[in-house]
């Protein structure tokens, strides 16, 4: 009888022992910023492993005999057979006011060489997106300051707009005004009751570093700095490196929303960050899919682009906008990467190769640009004034494709292709110079009331500039009024009548 007890005891004893799990594992492969380790069977997805040497990686892989991880640096010194150990830890990031002004790394070091960072506190990189209950709907507007979008492509608090086109089409650009434009807001009115100021993040993923230091140099020279934070991964940086960093500045961007402010992200762009996500899946072994991208790369964009929202005071009553860049080839929307991005974003600016090369810039296009927040998230003296401009735009650009085949013309058509033609002159403007809300309301206002159709297409330009200098020197106190009030009534409608009159009878 005693030797059946042993027998069962040592049974459950061998039992214990192959169930205990194990928190230090051994190297049996590593490159290419990938290692495979052996024996952490107590491991978690996502958790931090500790490497000899400081060195940190990232369990993405967890398979039955070992683990995938990606390395967080260096793996010189790192061979195979060396011991490493789970930390219980996610990948976090330093949060707070303290990283405005500076430019940082993917794990929010800072690399601007103007000493350490003061957090407010420690965010995890990955974390689940606000629910719908959590979430409020999007009606406090984000001025571009560029007046085609501001006027018909209008974006949000809390939406998530995609920036889409062919390479040097001026995408950056039009989130380098956005960010100027909000610094110049927020400095305007700093210190005023109600007034939420709108804090940037930029990410840039893949960029070459020259094209960081220029964004860098341009928010620098426009003393938008002091509202923005800078994450830098760059070409030169690891894949892991660069498939991280928009998480990371979506955890500092959730920061603001968490403590009721507002926040704009820019990730620039998500074509690069697929490419280096799909060099990480491909590294550690995962299958690929169409276009030899993982399975999961749609999962990759919408846990990243889902952390944008809006959401309400039980919640901290902040906002994170999303300004996500996809790059094309060729103007090709419905390849793999944007047509994901599309589906998970509530909108896009397209930018067109050929308006950019004719000289319309920002090349945005009306027939493929949509906000599917609408006139929500425009303020009311835009809404009125910019009604039916997108109808107006997109009937032109429709006749002026048949317009070149005939030459005789009835009046009715004539009059369109007239005001489109006065339309695209406005809309036309110089990059790094975003428009206050009031000066695109007087300027749209005069051109829907006629004050410019007997001026000459090529000299719109000219009228639209001396106009807002008019305004701006002489009736700054009419501009102040649409300022304040937000919409225009009867009283601003007369001083604008009498306004342009003046300034026609001197226009020359």
């Amino acid at each position: 009888m005693s030797s059946i007890l042993q027998e069962l005891e040592s049974q459950i004893s061998g039992l214990k022992t192959s169930t205990t799990k194990s928190n230090v594992g051994i190297v049996r492969e590593i490159g290419d910023g990938v290692a495979r380790i052996e024996g952490l069977s107590d491991v978690m997805l996502n958790e931090l492993i500790e490497f000899p040497g400081g060195l940190y990686g990232l369990a993405l892989n967890l398979e039955e005999g070992e683990v995938g991880c990606i390395l967080l640096g260096d793996e010189k010194g790192v061979v195979e057979g060396v011991e490493v150990k789970t930390t219980g830890r996610l990948l976090s990031v330093p949060v707070g006011k303290g990283l405005l002004g500076r430019v940082v790394d993917t794990l929010g070091a800072p690399v601007d060489g103007k000493g350490p960072i003061t957090a407010s506190a420690i965010y995890p990189v990955e974390k689940v997106a606000p629910g719908i209950i959590k979430r409020k709907s999007v009606s406090q507007p984000v001025q571009t300051g560029i007046m085609a979008i501001d006027a018909m492509i209008p974006v949000g608090r809390g939406q998530r707009e995609l920036i889409i086109g062919d390479r040097a089409t001026g995408k950056t650009t039009i989130a380098i005004d956005t960010i100027i434009n909000q610094a110049r807001i927020n400095k305007a009115n700093e210190g005023k009751p109600g007034f939420r100021p709108l804090y940037s993040i930029y990410v840039g993923i893949g960029q070459k570093n020259s094209n960081i230091a220029r964004s860098l140099a341009v928010l620098e020279a426009a003393g938008a700095m002091p509202y923005t934070i800078i994450v830098s991964a760059p070409a030169s940086d690891t894949a892991t490196n660069q498939y991280l960093a928009p998480f990371s500045g979506a955890a500092m961007g959730e920061w603001f929303m968490d403590n009721g402010m507002d926040a704009l992200i820019v990730y620039d762009d998500l074509s690069k960050h697929a490419v280096a996500y799909r060099q990480v899946s491909l590294l550690l072994k995962r299958p690929s899919g169409r276009e030899a991208y993982p399975g999961d790369v749609f999962y990759l964009h919408s846990r990243l682009l889902e952390r944008s929202a809006r959401v309400d005071e039980k919640n901290g009553n902040g906002s994170v906008t999303a300004l996500p860049i996809i790059e094309t080839q060729a103007g090709d929307v419905s390849a793999y990467i944007p047509t994901n991005v599309i589906s998970i974003t509530d909108g896009q600016i397209y930018l067109e190769t050929d308006l950019f090369y004719q000289g319309i810039r920002p090349a945005v296009s009306v027939g493929l640009s949509v906000s599917r927040v609408g006139s929500a998230a425009q303020i009311k003296a835009v809404k009125q004034v910019a009604g039916k401009i997108k109808g107006d735009l997109a009937q032109f650009r429709e006749l002026a494709a048949f317009a070149q085949f005939g030459s005789d013309l009835d009046a009715k058509t004539k009059s369109i292709l007239d005001r489109g033609a006065r339309i695209v002159e406005l809309f036309k403007q110089v990059q790094y110079n975003p428009l206050a809300t009031e000066v695109m309301v007087t300027t749209l206002w005069s051109m829907q009331n006629g004050y410019m159709d007997d001026v000459a297409v090529d000299k719109i330009k000219d009228f639209q500039l001396k106009l807002q200098d008019y305004f701006a020197t002489r009736k700054d106190a009419v501009l102040a009024k649409i300022r304040d009030t937000g919409a225009i009534n009867d009283d601003i409608t007369a001083d604008l009548k009498a306004a342009l009159s003046e300034f026609k009878s001197s226009y020359r």
